[in-house]
């Protein structure tokens, strides 16, 4: 893939991205070689437990850890540019320019001491040069296009004063304001509730088809991948497990742990008293990885290949990508092996 304008297919990609907590005596592989692509004008659901490393993927990107987290190797390429090239003052310019980001809490992410009008003013003045009379009118028009009634009254309002709905769509309109390439978002819908979760999905939706954006989206929900999502890619404990177009995860997941988490989603048809199938374990700490493969202590099917050698993410001739000793010609367990085949259920008191 060559530099020169326009001659990217990706808007981003990632290979073999490391990145570390370092303590006096420890190194903490967060994100441990991972690697995904995101095609022009398409959602890649980012899906995992937490823990395994979505969010300190997120923020590598935009290059906004703090220490003691670093970037120890790979590459992050943004429009066929490396990003980890790029200078801080660099950064600062692509930064809530050309991608944005969405984060969680919007209670955390606003100021309170600034109405809503000023803070989505600042990317105006910051990107586009904009004075303070026409930064303030562009971000009324991005308070109506996000939907928010009386944009002229609320563009002049507080956080506090708005509902949790609104406060989130105040963020869209935030990483919005300067049409970026590249939106992240970050469990966007998480301290939502159900019916404004789903606004919230569909006009993400919405506006990344009307503006062609790509859109990396943070969710540990597969609902909202299902409904969202172009691609997907599995995380686990750091690493990427399983990476394939949305259509193909559902009906065919290769990973036991994606299986898993597609066995533990209740169905609509399920006897609420009955078994709730889960995944046993849990995610093992970051300063005490298992020695093979991450998953293998929680995993049904693991063998002792799985327990004391590391898989390899590898790809197939449809571009599907899989970290798992069973689709290898290595595997010393049941060739037969079938991992939609029914696992373990347990009852879980609440």
């Amino acid at each position: 893939m060559t530099s020169a304008p326009n001659s990217y297919e990706n808007i981003l990609e990632l290979n073999d991205l490391q990145t570390s907590f370092f303590t006096k005596d420890l190194e903490v592989k967060a994100v441990d070689g991972v690697s995904f692509a995101i095609p022009k004008g398409k959602i890649l659901g980012v899906v995992g437990e937490s823990g395994s490393g979505k969010s300190i993927t997120s923020l590598s990107i935009l290059r906004l850890l703090k220490e003691p987290g670093k970037i120890v190797g790979g590459e992050i390429k943004f429009k066929g540019e490396n990003l980890l090239d790029k200078s801080e003052a660099n950064m600062r310019k692509i930064r809530g320019n050309e991608i944005s980001m969405i984060f969680q809490e919007p209670m955390t992410s606003l100021n309170p001491t600034f109405t809503v009008g000023q803070q989505i003013s600042e990317a105006y003045k910051i990107h586009q040069g904009l004075n303070k009379k026409q930064a303030k009118q562009r971000s009324v028009d991005m308070l109506k296009l996000v939907g928010i009634p009386s944009p002229e009254k609320r563009v002049n309002q507080y956080p506090h004063e708005l509902s949790g709905g609104m406060r989130q769509r105040v963020m869209i309109a935030m990483a919005l304001a300067c049409n970026p390439e590249l939106l992240i978002a970050d469990e966007p819908t998480t301290a939502l509730d159900v019916t404004i979760q789903a606004q919230i999905l569909d006009l993400i939706k919405d506006l990344q088809e009307r503006l062609g954006m790509g859109v990396l989206l943070i969710t540990h929900d597969l609902g909202v991948v299902a409904e969202t999502c172009d691609y997907v890619a599995v995380m686990y404990c750091g690493k990427v497990v399983e990476y394939t177009d949305t259509k193909t995860l559902f009906k065919d997941a290769k990973h036991p742990y994606t299986v898993g988490l597609m066995k533990s989603i209740p169905q609509h048809d399920q006897d609420i008293e009955g078994d709730l199938a889960v995944i046993r374990g849990s995610v093992p700490s970051p300063a005490e990885m298992p020695k093979g493969c991450r998953f293998a202590p929680r995993c049904p099917f693991a063998t002792e290949l799985c327990r004391e050698k590391l898989p390899d993410l590898v790809t197939d001739e449809e571009g599907n990508q899989i970290r798992c000793w069973i689709y290898s010609d290595e595997w010393d367990g049941d060739p037969e092996v079938n991992v939609h085949a029914e696992t373990e259920r347990t009852t879980e008191s609440y």
